[in-house]
């Protein structure tokens, strides 16, 4: 007990001094995700595919879905309020900008669910968390995806596709290569290191009160897969946080599990 109550004063006093330490980093990764982005994908609209190799497809499009995460990675640190925490409607826009950029998505409703999410994790009102028939992977990606889509985004979404495609005259094979299909594979990315992995039951039954589990990785490769999604029981334990500090915490729970 004692042991316990020491590391959370200790996580509490950690909280506390990252968050304090970078009020404009957050902003400034934020801006450079979404322009590194935007940049990229401008880029891959225009090249001639047909001058690229099968390697160099290996490479781009694994590139831009990353970009893509990052994206929505952006808008969900927005959601906690740590992207720009010095100005709430700065911090907001910047969410509503990366979420419209990563797929006509309505930030409100999502900002919405998603502490709806973090307050009932796991449960029948969490609205990220299966209905206990769509426990497979593709079930409850699909299920999932169904409560954030909408017939108006996908109207929105084919009508700028139309538009790219006729009227600025950006050929089909690059605007699903480079756009449609890494947006795609964002999503099933997002979803198995950020909701699947880290909320699915374990054999022993969920820990509460946040039922999330960490994928245990090196910080590299954490960041390869998801932005430090997979930290998830860090990130559940310590929401305002940014993606980029979770490694920090990550690595002192670590630390306190061996000397503990």
């Amino acid at each position: 007990m004692i042991q316990l109550k020491q590391s959370l004063n200790y996580q509490r006093k950690l909280t506390f001094f990252l968050k304090k330490k970078s009020n404009f980093r957050g902003l400034f990764i934020a801006l450079f995700i979404i322009s590194l982005w935007a940049i990229s994908l401008i880029f891959l609209l225009l090249v001639d595919i047909y001058k690229l190799n099968f390697w160099m497809f290996c490479v781009l499009i694994p590139w831009q879905t990353f970009l893509y995460t990052g994206l929505f990675i952006t808008s969900h640190d927005a959601m906690h309020g740590v992207v720009f925490p010095k100005s709430s409607k700065i911090n907001h826009l910047i969410g509503r900008l990366s979420l419209c950029f990563y797929g006509l998505l309505p930030y409100d409703k999502l900002l919405a669910k998603h502490w709806s999410h973090h307050r009932n994790p796991a449960s029948q009102i969490d609205p990220d968390f299966h209905d206990g028939k769509h426990k497979s992977f593709l079930a409850w990606y699909f299920y999932f995806m169904k409560n954030y889509w909408s017939w108006g985004q996908i109207i929105a979404i084919t009508f700028s596709y139309q538009f790219v495609n006729r009227i600025l005259q950006i050929p089909h094979e690059n605007l699903i290569l480079f756009w449609v299909l890494p947006s795609l594979l964002s999503s099933l990315q997002l979803f198995y290191f950020g909701t699947f992995i880290p909320h699915s039951q374990p054999i022993r039954g969920y820990v509460q009160p946040h039922c999330a589990q960490t994928i245990e990785c090196p910080v590299w490769l954490s960041f390869l897969t998801c932005y430090h999604f997979g930290y998830h029981k860090e990130h559940h334990e310590n929401p305002h946080l940014p993606w980029w500090k979770l490694p920090e915490i990550y690595k002192k729970g670590k630390l306190l599990t061996v000397d503990g």
